[in-house]
């Protein structure tokens, strides 16, 4: 299919969307697992919450530190090259992953998820691009509706596929699952794939550089805050980050080419959809990595029915989506996107409310409403963000949705995080099962943090109903 026309590939939509539907599928499935198995990875290497963390922090630290420079490197080379480079990377990450099992500490396993993070990013970034290339406006909205599900569907099997594969063979194998669908997906998307030639330019490199040190330095910013508030390491890490940022911003200002084209966030819809999912993804991911714990500390519930039971989330959004997004190109994207943001700040809201005596069913019908919310919120989202991109920015801009979501799950991991931290004793939190008082200093904190999250999706609603308004 190289070569292929732009009329033969609005033709060919749909087989290009499955075959991008089947290899992303991984990185959700990947993301999803850990954080069900985040609880026992932690017990097998005798490491701390605030250790642990890193394990999914690192992975969408690189990945959310690239994913702009990838995009420009999409624009400039081609998507399907960097698309299918990424792709055989992650494979190869994913198995190195595995192996951390034999070394001696958990700090192997947050290196070589950095280096599967270096892969992934590339496929992330250029996947909304191929896809905005290949449909035409009128049907974008259907086709990343349809593309939510593989989202959906391996957020939905991650969880359940974790906790099972953890509770019969062990952590080790839940990165192998990447194994047979990267080779079989790489295969399949070498064959199908249209070339999407690049344009010339030049690669940013002091853009790149500049972000990549801004974003890690407020991240390790965070981290370090966490563990006795502000610190001298703690507050040069903040000022590189504030450094890095003017920097980045300076050269891209000023140079020809920039990774980042500042000019696009002059459309006020292209920068409030962003702001709205920047908002969105760290509430829902204060839900994603704090739940498990709260499963498998406080109500004791084993790996595999920890998997069952945060499978509901993502189902729901697996329902929802697609219609949503169908839906938006005939009413518009801001008042799906609007609602969908305060079903999920109620369903936070409602979280905070869960005791420790709670039953499953308190807790699926939670995480079934908060799947409702995602599911309305995100594919008229990212089809306003993508439809209003010029089309020779489509690299740029797809690299920016990635680059939203993922720093979006990194800040809200650090939020929940933080907000324990400050709420909760070091000893409490290093306890597999906390009893009595330290179980009550638990739920606590994690109430705290839920009620965080249902303010972040609060605002998320309140920013889209800005843009309905600017529309």
């Amino acid at each position: 299919m190289r070569g292929t026309s732009l009329k033969s590939q609005y033709a060919n939509r749909y087989v290009i969307l499955a075959t991008v539907m089947l290899t992303n599928i991984m990185g959700p499935i990947d993301a999803s697992i850990v954080n069900v198995t985040l609880p026992t990875i932690a017990q097998y290497f005798d490491a701390g919450l605030s250790a642990a963390q890193w394990v999914p922090m690192t992975y969408l630290l690189v990945i959310s530190s690239l994913l702009l420079f990838y995009g420009r490197l999409g624009d400039i080379l081609g998507y399907r090259r960097v698309y299918l480079t990424g792709l055989a990377g992650f494979v190869i990450a994913s198995a190195l992953c595995g192996l951390s099992y034999f070394l001696p500490t958990i700090y192997w396993l947050v290196a070589f998820r950095a280096v599967q993070g270096l892969a992934a990013g590339m496929m992330m970034a250029v996947s909304f691009a191929i896809m905005t290339a290949s449909f035409p406006p009128s049907e974008l909205g259907k086709g990343l509706g349809i593309y939510a599900i593989s989202i959906a569907v391996g957020l939905a099997i991650g969880p359940s596929l974790g906790g099972f594969i953890t509770y019969a063979w062990g952590w080790p194998f839940v990165f192998m699952i990447n194994l047979p669908i990267g080779i079989a997906g790489f295969f399949w998307a070498r064959h199908i794939l249209p070339e999407l030639k690049g344009q010339p330019g030049t690669i940013d490199i002091g853009g790149a550089l500049t972000s990549f040190i801004a974003l890690s330095s407020l991240l390790l910013f965070v981290n370090y805050s966490q563990h006795g508030g502000f610190s001298i390491a703690a507050g040069i890490m903040l000022g590189v980050a504030m450094l890095a940022t003017l920097g980045f911003l300076w050269i891209e200002r000023r140079t020809d080419q920039p990774m980042l084209n500042l000019d696009l966030f002059r459309n006020l819809t292209f920068s409030f959809a962003n702001i709205s999912a920047l908002l969105n993804f760290m509430s829902q991911f204060v839900l994603v990595f704090l739940t498990p714990f709260y499963l498998q500390r406080l109500l004791h519930y084993a790996p595999n029915t920890v998997g069952l039971t945060m499978t509901v989330f993502p189902l729901a959004v697996m329902v929802v989506a697609p219609f949503s997004g169908s839906l938006s190109d005939r009413i518009g994207t801001g008042i799906l996107a609007c609602l969908g943001a305060a079903i999920s700040a109620v369903a936070l809201f409602l979280m905070s409310q869960l005791t420790s005596s709670a039953t499953s069913f308190d807790i699926v019908w939670r995480l079934a409403v908060f799947g409702l919310g995602a599911g309305v919120f995100q594919s008229p989202n990212n089809s306003a963000v993508m439809g209003s991109a010029p089309r020779p920015h489509l690299g740029m801009a797809s690299g920016i949705v990635a680059t939203v979501r993922n720093v979006g799950m990194v800040f809200g991991i650090a939020t929940g995080g933080a907000v324990l931290y400050a709420l909760v004793s070091p000893g409490v939190l290093q306890q597999p099962s906390p009893i009595g008082k330290e179980a009550a200093e638990f739920l606590f904190g994690l109430r705290q943090a839920y009620l965080v999250g249902a303010i972040l999706a609060g605002t998320a609603a309140a920013t889209s109903l800005f843009r309905v308004r600017h529309e």
